[in-house]
């Protein structure tokens, strides 16, 4: 049985005052610079390669350390936000993350940097699902939908605008700059969230202390093991890792089904449907948004010939268009069916992507690489807030830190493993169409351009790649086709003005009347 005790800020004074979307607008700061900094070294790749007298292999880990430890304590840090309060552990995250974007940016070597950039990440983890578990609780069933559209716009914009950021802020004032611009962000995030974010009552959880070591073990060993298996190549050692990982984890699992104390993770949040077919939908789009990046890039640049900036503004149409979207489609989370809203996101993603893939060639005008990218702009505009509505809809207030967790974990994995799949298939699709060139990924964050012999096997090879991701937005698209209409959408009466009931998709609403 917990015990509840009360923070000195009332939940239900801030949303009295009227005050919950000053509140999300306040997280929003902070989330959207954590997400920003997952693809923003991407771009700063070559010049932090350069600055530091370093190699590829080891400049690729100041990304790929920052993605490990964002994603392995989600699960915990999901529960922390129960225990001590989401308010509390959102704000010590932005304390870690601010610092230690300064000592990014005043690091001399590759190992502090990489140093740096882990502490980042564990900064990262402790903000990410507090996010949601405060729109879960400030916001009712009837407007969350509207409000995660502009948490989901946040979080698309912000993964896909990193490298334009990234692109910006190298050419005008040099790579350190990429961690320095953290500092004012994180302090103006801080102050917003002691402002304006409410604090909630705790939940005095029995913290199931065999729980937290098997599945921070497990997470490792399968997210280590799915990183380094590229750079490893595949051998036993990698291949040990991510079956032990996969072995911790259903022990994990196990254990949570037998624990008799209070489970690290709820397994009855998945007895509801839509929360578990939702976390598979987005495991599928954290996959593709990440995989999308990588060959896409090399192709602009490497075939192409643009810098790294003019490659990068190639992703405002799907940028400009998932902002400009989500919030409608937010808005329409609340009355329609979710299957039909992320259906059609899912499917235009899919869709967006197999029509890049086909038009990757060597003389391709720029122009035509636009249709497909809107259409990728408007896919990604319809998914982020149907999945994480539909996730979050019925999470008990005490579970919401929790659901939160499993739901930012689930995304996260399937960045990492997005990040790993495509590196294989693009090294084996090179190896195909340009035997004897299998190592030029690693050196063509270079960014010169190939010479004209092989630019057209090189763009089939990047085109052919695309195709990985698409074929898991297809997985996604059959959870989506399979959400069942949430019985929540339905709107109460606001007092003393009676109403009356309409049918929206198939549910009922009440409205006011007048």
């Amino acid at each position: 049985m917990a015990d509840t005790t009360t923070d000195t800020d009332s939940e239900t004074d801030a949303s009295a005052a009227g005050r919950p979307w000053v509140a999300l607008g306040a997280l929003c700061v902070g989330f959207f610079m954590i997400l920003v900094d997952v693809t923003i070294v991407a771009v700063a790749i070559p010049s932090i390669k350069n600055a530091l007298g370093t190699d590829v292999n080891a400049t690729i880990w100041v990304s790929s350390v920052y993605l490990l430890t964002y994603a392995v304590p989600l699960l915990i840090t999901g529960r922390l936000g129960d225990r001590f309060g989401p308010k509390r552990l959102y704000q010590a995250g932005l304390v870690v993350f601010t610092l230690s974007s300064l000592w990014c940016g005043f690091t001399g070597t590759i190992a502090m940097l990489i140093t740096a950039r882990a502490v980042q990440g564990i900064g990262a983890a402790l903000m990410t699902p507090q996010t949601m578990a405060v729109i879960t609780r400030i916001f009712p069933a009837y407007t969350r939908g509207k409000a995660l559209g502009i948490w989901s716009t946040v979080a698309g914009v912000a993964t896909l605008s990193g490298p334009i950021f990234g692109g910006l802020l190298i050419d005008s004032l040099g790579w350190e700059w990429i961690f320095f611009v953290n500092v004012p962000v994180g302090v103006v995030a801080f102050v917003l969230a002691w402002r304006y974010v409410p604090s909630f009552p705790t939940h005095s959880h029995r913290f199931d202390i065999v729980g937290v070591v098997l599945s921070a073990a497990g997470m490792f060993l399968l997210v280590f093991g799915i990183q380094q298996g590229q750079t490893l190549g595949w051998d036993t050692g990698v291949w040990t890792m991510i079956v032990a990982g996969l072995v911790v984890l259903a022990g994990f699992v196990s254990w949570q089904r037998r624990t008799s104390s209070e489970p690290l993770l709820p397994l009855t949040l998945f007895r509801d449907r839509n929360f578990s077919l939702a976390n598979v939908a987005i495991t599928t789009v954290g996959f593709a948004v990440t995989a999308l990046g990588f060959p896409f890039m090399l192709y602009a640049q490497s075939v192409l010939g643009l810098s790294p900036l003019r490659a990068a503004l190639l992703m405002v149409p799907v940028a400009g268009l998932s902002g400009i979207l989500a919030p409608f489609v937010g808005r329409l989370a609340d009355r329609a069916h979710p299957r039909n809203l992320a259906g059609f996101g899912l499917a235009c993603f899919c869709g967006g992507l197999v029509w890049l893939s086909a038009v990757m060639h060597p003389d391709t005008a720029l122009g035509t690489l636009l249709a497909p990218l809107t259409m990728l702009g408007v896919g990604q505009g319809f998914v982020w807030s149907p999945l994480t509505t539909t996730a979050t809809r019925n999470l008990p207030m005490a579970q919401a830190g929790a659901g939160s967790g499993v739901y930012n974990t689930t995304r996260q994995v399937g960045s990492v493993l997005g990040s790993a799949g495509i590196a294989v298939l693009m090294q084996a699709r090179i190896g195909a169409e340009l035997p004897g060139l299998s190592g030029h990924t690693s050196t063509a964050g270079d960014t010169s351009q190939l010479p004209a012999a092989i630019r057209e096997g090189f763009a089939s090879a990047m085109g052919q790649s695309l195709l990985l991701p698409a074929a898991a937005l297809a997985l996604g698209l059959l959870a989506a086709l399979c959400f069942e209409l949430p019985t929540q959408l339905r709107r109460t009466t606001p007092s003393g003005n009676g109403g009356r009931t309409v049918t929206a998709a198939g549910d009922n609403i009440t409205e006011p009347q007048g």
